[in-house]
């Protein structure tokens, strides 16, 4: 096992970011991946190494059937060996996430899509920061056209119930401080949605988080995400929201059953007869924000300081 270092100068690199007094450790989760893994541990390191700073790169191997290990190993990075099966991309996150030994941590997936360029300019944002996510907006361009739907409907649902614009839910490229994340990873699910719930996590929490644009690539090898997936990360927001901010789903969810009986209630008075539909639709209402009320109490007792 080897760990990628540099030595501690506190210099920062003439006309570069400042980073100067900073270190950082690059978790990669790694499946499958024998195609580019290498290539991009080797992109982090042609980046990182100017800097002068330390910093490490920690490949979590989650089980791979083909060489990835063997290509992890080659890399010189810290290779971890997570499972002998396939756990998921949260679980593996996780596990690099615990073996990081700086404060500062990055992830970045290994499939060649986000390039390590970005990470000196995130790792100096990130220093009056907790998070910085790279945003990867218009220039998603490599992502297929039947997914482009599902990610807008998506971020547009979690920006509402955030009650903040999320411009990139799940982007896989994110720098963030360590002690900041710790404390909701048993809110991390195994899965995919690892990374949609970093997000709504912060942005719950008040902490502070920015974007920052970068360019996606094109990966290397097959997609590991399929089409039930969706369905999963609409769950997941939804989950979280009534976690951090329930009052977000309830309200709107009984202003509309409301809505509904008061026209009901209009139909019902201009034919002179009231119905059990208008009733029910009023009471079911109530129910729905008397369980929100509750929901918010137990949330806030659940998450104060």
């Amino acid at each position: 096992m080897t760990v990628t270092t540099t030595p501690k100068t506190g210099t920062a690199v003439p006309n570069g970011p400042d980073v100067s007094g900073m270190s950082l450790s690059v978790v990669i989760p790694a499946y499958n991946e024998q195609g580019a893994l290498r290539s991009t541990v080797d992109d982090v390191r042609t980046n990182m190494d100017p800097l002068g700073i330390p910093y490490e790169i920690i490949v979590v191997d989650d089980g791979s059937t083909d060489n990835t290990k063997a290509e992890a190993q080659a890399s010189g990075a810290d290779v971890v060996d997570w499972n002998d099966k396939n756990s998921g991309y949260g679980a593996t996150l996780k596990r690099g996430i615990k073996q990081a030994r700086h404060e500062y941590v990055a992830i970045l997936d290994a499939d060649g899509t986000y390039p390590a360029r970005y990470l000196p300019e995130m790792l100096a944002m990130c220093r009056k920061q907790d998070m910085v996510v790279g945003d990867r907006g218009a220039g998603m361009k490599n992502v297929p056209m039947i997914r482009k739907p599902a990610k807008w409907m998506l971020n547009s649902l979690a920006s509402f119930l955030a009650e903040r614009k999320l411009n990139d839910l799940n982007s896989g490229l994110r720098v963030f401080r360590k002690s900041e994340l710790v404390p909701f990873l048993p809110l991390m699910p195994q899965n995919f949605s690892f990374t949609t719930t970093i997000t709504l996590c912060m942005s719950c929490n008040g902490k502070r988080m920015i974007y920052t644009p970068i360019q996606y690539g094109k990966r290397v090898g097959k997609s590991k995400i399929r089409p039930v997936d969706f369905l999963n990360f609409i769950i997941l927001v939804l989950r979280a929201i009534v976690l951090f901010n329930p009052l977000r789903i309830f309200i709107p969810l009984g202003l509309m059953l409301m809505g509904l009986g008061t026209v009901k209630f209009i139909y019902d008075i201009f034919i002179g007869n009231l119905s059990e539909t208008t009733i029910f639709a009023f009471l079911a209402a109530i129910m729905i924000w008397s369980l929100g009320l509750i929901a918010d109490m137990i949330s806030r007792l659940h998450l104060r300081p």
